[in-house]
């Protein structure tokens, strides 16, 4: 039989303290509403993969760890948005303030010779929104590089 390997990514889970409010909080940034068929969790289907929310007591609970096992501070994890332009960065980062998100670094020329910037989330989770000139998008809107 051949050995199966992990070489794709379908689900990011965050665990949240309020699963509504972040259940909101995404919806209003990818224009989707979550799929609300699982009591508990919210999954949020976009191209590529999933992005779900858990509460995070009980994300905590299912791995096997104490309840009370804290989570602040930055973690070293950042989730990432790849846009087609430096204009288009812009526009994500007045659409995720509108949705009530945390600027943590407008959007600025990187030292990569890109542009980007970082928000977080309502449970501190950070996203960078960047456009980098080495990266175009396959016909289905997958990240590539430039050939």
């Amino acid at each position: 039989m051949p050995v199966v390997k992990p070489n794709r990514m379908s689900i990011v889970t965050l665990g949240v303290k309020d699963l509504e409010a972040s259940a909101r909080f995404y919806e209003k940034i990818f224009g989707v509403a979550p799929d609300r068929s699982n009591d508990g969790v919210r999954f949020f289907h976009l191209p590529g993969v999933w992005l779900t929310v858990f509460p995070l007591s009980e994300l905590a609970k299912d791995i096997g760890l104490p309840e009370s096992t804290p989570r602040s501070g930055f973690s070293g994890i950042t989730l990432a948005h790849n846009a087609r332009s430096r204009d288009d960065v812009l526009a994500i980062f007045d659409h995720v303030k509108s949705a009530g998100a945390t600027i943590v670094k407008e959007p600025h020329d990187t030292f990569w010779g890109g542009f980007s910037g970082y928000f977080a989330d309502p449970d501190g989770y950070y996203w960078e929104v960047a456009w980098g000139p080495m990266f175009d998008f396959d016909p289905d809107g997958t990240l590539a590089f430039k050939k």
